[in-house]
C-alpha cells in the first residue's frame, strides 16, 4: 500500500491548510485563516475525487483525511473563535475572561460530528447534522465580515457564546440536512437543491465575505424546512 499516492497528498494539503489557518487565527489574523480554511475544503473536495478517479480509496485514506478534518474544520474555526472573543477582553471581568475557552467546545462537538459521520450509514446522499466544513465556514465569515460591528456592543460578546452554543448542537443534531449531490440533473426531485445554489449565488454576489455566513445559515433553515414540509405531506 503506497501511503504518499495523490488522494492522500491532497488530503495532506489540507491538514497542512488548517495548521496554517490555526496559526493565523490564533496571531489575530482571521482573515488569512478564513482564506487557509477555504483551501483546504477545497483539498478536501478534490481529495475524495481523486481517489474515486484513480481506483486507490483506502481505509488509510480514509482515517487521514478525518484526522485532517479535525485540524482544518474543528480547531482551526474554534481557534477563530477564541481569538475574537480575546479582543473583547477590556470589558471583561476576572470570572468572564474565561470565557472565551469555550469556543474550543466547538472542536470537541465538531470531532464528535466527524466521528459520527464515519460510522453512519444514512449519510450517503444526505447529511445528519450540521456538516463541519459548513460550521467552519460559517465562523470564519461570521468573524471577518461583521467583525467590527459585532465588537460595537459587549453584548455581542455573550450573543456569540449563545450562537456558538447552538452550533454545537447542530452539529451533533439529527436533523436531516441536504447534499448537493444529484442523482440526475432535472427540476423534479432537486427543487431544493437549485433554490439554494440560485440564492446562494445572489448572497454572495450581494454581500461577499458576509454571504458566507449567510449562505450556511440559510442552508440550515431550507433543510429544517424541507423536513417539515415533507413531514406534514407524509
Amino acid at each position: 500500500m503506497k501511503l504518499l499516492n495523490i488522494p492522500n497528498m491532497i488530503t495532506c494539503c489540507n491538514l497542512i491548510s488548517g495548521c496554517i489557518a490555526t496559526y493565523w487565527a490564533l496571531q489575530s489574523r482571521c482573515d488569512l485563516a478564513l482564506l487557509f480554511i477555504v483551501i483546504g475544503a477545497v483539498f478536501d473536495f478534490f481529495d475524495g475525487m481523486s481517489a474515486r478517479l484513480l481506483h486507490v480509496a483506502s481505509p488509510i485514506g480514509k482515517e487521514l483525511d478525518s484526522l485532517a478534518d479535525v485540524v482544518t474544520f474543528c480547531v482551526a474555526p474554534s481557534a477563530i473563535v477564541f481569538s475574537f472573543l480575546l479582543t473583547f477582553y477590556p470589558l471583561l471581568s476576572t470570572l468572564h475572561s474565561y470565557l472565551p475557552f469555550l469556543a474550543f467546545l466547538m472542536a470537541a462537538f465538531s470531532a464528535l460530528r466527524l466521528a459520527k459521520f464515519n460510522l453512519d450509514e444514512r449519510q450517503a446522499m444526505g447529511f445528519i447534522g450540521l456538516p463541519t466544513p459548513a460550521n467552519a465556514l460559517f465562523w470564519g465569515a461570521l468573524i471577518v465580515g461583521g467583525g467590527q460591528w459585532l465588537q460595537s456592543s459587549p453584548y455581542f460578546f455573550y450573543g456569540i457564546l449563545v450562537l456558538l452554543l447552538v452550533s454545537c448542537y447542530l452539529l451533533i443534531s439529527e436533523i436531516p440536512m441536504f447534499a448537493l449531490k444529484f442523482k440526475h440533473w432535472g427540476w423534479k426531485g432537486n427543487e431544493v437543491k437549485y433554490v439554494f445554489v440560485l440564492t446562494s449565488a445572489v448572497l454572495l454576489l450581494l454581500f461577499r465575505v458576509n454571504g458566507i455566513a449567510m449562505v450556511i445559515a440559510w442552508y440550515v433553515l431550507l433543510s429544517v424546512i424541507t423536513n417539515l414540509t415533507k413531514k406534514k405531506t407524509t
